[in-house]
């Protein structure tokens, strides 16, 4: 009782500058951390087996972020749901929305190691692998799908440490994890010449390690919420609860892996097996630069949750501008490194091939144009996600990353080449920057009247 006071005290209390770097410092270590997890990968198997793998890890990326996909409907939903009860002292509800999530996770893990093995060769396909990468790719696959219910589980659930106002636990958690994987990738690729076989059991150990360390924590005196056996019963309510709010980032995944399989596509049309790798080059370096951003939105969503739950709109409003003042800094800064050391970006996956060096980095160039006015969107859709508005977080979140990029990916290329499907990625960024701009004001005068009315 005493931690759950302190938590929601400090929600309600605390300086709101000073509580977003305090969530801030431990999401981002968190989660660049967590990032590593791809980029060292790819590092290791670039440098150690070679473009060719390189490029056969990176064509699947689109069905790794499925995974993701439905890791998120239940851990964003439930992290979500958790901070609003916790802003409402509701603690039992609280807790039995941890309890179904946790099921609902294994359940969900489940079914997409099944329906993955049964498909594995057609998806493979359809997201543009071809005969030169499609033995790298099925052999770090089908490891990555026998730990599935890790993956889904441990990235999950420590997101739902974070949403109770525990982030040094969370960050402590990738922290573990991420350099169990550093250490693992580094004895099996380079040690031991187990290449992407080695690449993948890395990442299933390092999750499997993840997910004992954050189930024993909702188990222990440390945490603010405990998982009890008596709230895994699955309660329709409940479920419902969650996936309304999961839905959103769980579209928004689910159409990103459509849109990164649809490069791939295009990228072998346009140019070349190598240009995919280039992709996942360019894919790692951009993740690293919007995972900063999330980690910002992580830092906001516990504070706007329990702050809106509790109708405190001053300190929603407060967390709101610093978030996407910040999130500006972050893209600014993001893409003058991107446009000043592309081909130093490019070298450290791999400096053997000319071809990778060349188009990666007209392509890491021209991919990041737009980054300056990405990240006030993303703190836009989020803000959304954690006052519980699915509809308009879903929106926005597809409007910049399918509903105007896929057209522009089918049409651009066979105006412009290889290009087009470049360029496709910024102009997407810019469109859609003019709606979430009206979205923003909009939602900016509407806090304002409740911060009026609550004054009245």
């Amino acid at each position: 009782m005493h931690q759950q006071q302190g938590k929601v005290k400090e929600l309600e209390f605390e300086r709101i500058p000073r509580l977003m770097w305090k969530y801030f410092l431990p999401a981002f270590t968190g989660v660049i951390i967590n990032s590593l997890y791809n980029i060292v990968d790819r590092i290791f198997i670039g440098q150690g087996v070679g473009a060719s793998a390189l490029a056969g890890l990176s064509a699947i990326f689109p069905i790794m972020i499925i995974m993701m996909a439905f890791g998120m409907l239940v851990g964003v939903g439930a992290g979500v749901r958790i901070s609003i009860n916790l802003g409402k002292k509701d603690f039992n509800r609280a807790e039995k929305v941890l309890g179904n999530a946790v099921v609902l996770m294994v359940i969900v893990s489940f079914i997409i190691t099944v329906i993955g093995y049964s498909i594995s060769t057609p998806l493979l396909h359809f997201f543009g692998v071809d005969d030169q990468t499609y033995q790298y790719a099925q052999e770090y696959l089908h490891i990555i799908l026998g730990g599935t219910v890790f993956n889904i589980l441990g990235y999950a659930t420590n997101n739902l440490i974070r949403s109770e106002g525990s982030a040094r636990v969370a960050m402590m958690s990738m922290l573990i994890s991420a350099g169990l994987n550093i250490v693992l990738d580094y004895l099996f690729i380079i040690q031991w010449g187990m290449g992407v076989q080695g690449a993948a059991y890395a990442t299933v150990l390092s999750q499997v390690a993840l997910t004992l360390w954050v189930l024993a924590h909702f188990r222990s005196r440390r945490s603010v919420i405990k998982l009890r056996f008596k709230n895994m019963k699955l309660k329709g309510d409940i479920v419902w609860y969650i996936l309304t709010i999961g839905f959103a980032p769980f579209s928004m995944q689910l159409a990103s892996s459509a849109v990164f399989g649809l490069f791939n596509i295009q990228l072998v049309k346009y140019g070349s097996d190598i240009a995919i790798g280039a992709m996942g080059v360019i894919i790692s370096i951009t993740m690293l630069l919007i995972m900063t951003i999330i980690s910002i939105n992580m830092a906001m969503q516990p504070i706007i949750g329990f702050n809106y739950g509790a109708r405190i709109y001053t300190r929603v409003k407060q967390t709101l501008v610093i978030a996407m003042v910040a999130a500006t800094i972050v893209s600014v800064l993001g893409f003058l490194i991107g446009q000043l050391f592309p081909g130093q970006i490019i070298r450290m996956f791999n400096n053997d091939s000319a071809e990778l060096l060349e188009i990666g980095t007209v392509g890491l160039r021209t991919f990041l144009l737009a980054l300056p006015i990405v990240g006030f969107q993303i703190i836009i859709g989020n803000y959304y996600q954690s006052t519980g508005k699915a509809g308009l977080a879903t929106l926005l979140s597809l409007l910049r990353q399918v509903i105007i990029l896929i057209p522009l990916l089918l049409l651009l290329p066979k105006h412009l080449g290889l290009d087009g499907v470049w360029l496709s990625a910024p102009i997407s960024d810019t469109l859609s920057a003019f709606v979430v701009v009206f979205f923003m004001v909009w939602e900016l005068r509407k806090i304002n009247k409740a911060i009026q009315a609550s004054k009245v």
